[in-house]
């Protein structure tokens, strides 16, 4: 199961130890780890990406809900990001993108407070127990949540209400008068630019988890070929 995990430290020392953990389990084989990076919460509310995976095929973070659940987590005061990783835009940072509940990123801002750590990833993972316990070992409070598609259920549903909406417009402004017409055109205009608007969104997502999920295949393909040129 694809699943957006956030493991809390209490500090950096643990915080690498537990990323290293987290990469010894995807070369064992327990789990797949897609993106992943190091935050950090500073006193100040503000967060800094000290590490990130910019090395492989999904390594940047624009667009795609792993960096969206970075932006989230960086909390209303803003999240810096290094220069290497790339930089999130306002756009980037919501819900919709990150594919997760806004109770999750609450559980978590309520564990990762000032001066304490996380490490952030986008794994697969079949079974709980290998990540739980090698974490839980080193000192880490486990957070995950699988992605949901429900999102897009709902945008789809807003679309067609707003469509719903626009066709009653124009079905009343053929009956109205002159007058009438002209504040109907207004409206019927302000609609239409919402709608496409939406749409334009929903297509941007749609390419970037298309992009993502090509990355993904990629990552799992490549980890295929270095376990048969091993095992060779």
């Amino acid at each position: 199961m694809d699943r957006m995990l956030v493991v809390v430290f209490n500090n950096e020392v643990q915080a690498y130890q537990g990323r290293q953990a987290l990469l010894q389990l995807d070369s064992e084989g327990n789990i797949s780890v897609y993106a992943y990076a190091v935050l950090a919460k500073h006193a100040d509310g503000t967060a800094t990406v000290k590490q990130g995976d910019d090395s492989g095929p999904i390594g940047t973070l624009l667009g795609t809900s792993f960096g969206s659940l970075i932006g989230l987590l960086g909390g209303p005061v803003g999240l810096a990001i290094g220069a290497s990783v790339g930089v999130l835009s306002g756009a980037a940072v919501d819900l919709n993108n990150a594919r997760i509940g806004d109770d999750f990123i609450d559980d978590v801002t309520k564990k990762l407070t000032a001066n304490k750590f996380a490490v952030v990833a986008e794994i697969e993972e079949d079974w709980t127990t290998p990540v739980d316990t090698r974490m839980e070992a080193i000192g880490g409070t486990v957070f995950r949540r699988a992605l949901s598609d429900a999102k897009q259920t709902i945008h789809d549903e807003n679309v067609a209400a707003m469509k719903a909406d626009l066709a009653q417009m124009k079905a009343e402004q053929a009956k109205a008068h002159a007058d009438r017409k002209a504040k109907l055109q207004e409206k019927i205009n302000q609609l239409d630019s919402k709608i496409q608007g939406q749409l334009q969104k929903a297509k941007e997502r749609r390419e970037a988890a298309e992009r993502q999920a090509q990355a993904k295949v990629q990552v799992l393909k490549a980890k295929a070929a270095a376990a048969k040129a091993k095992a060779s």
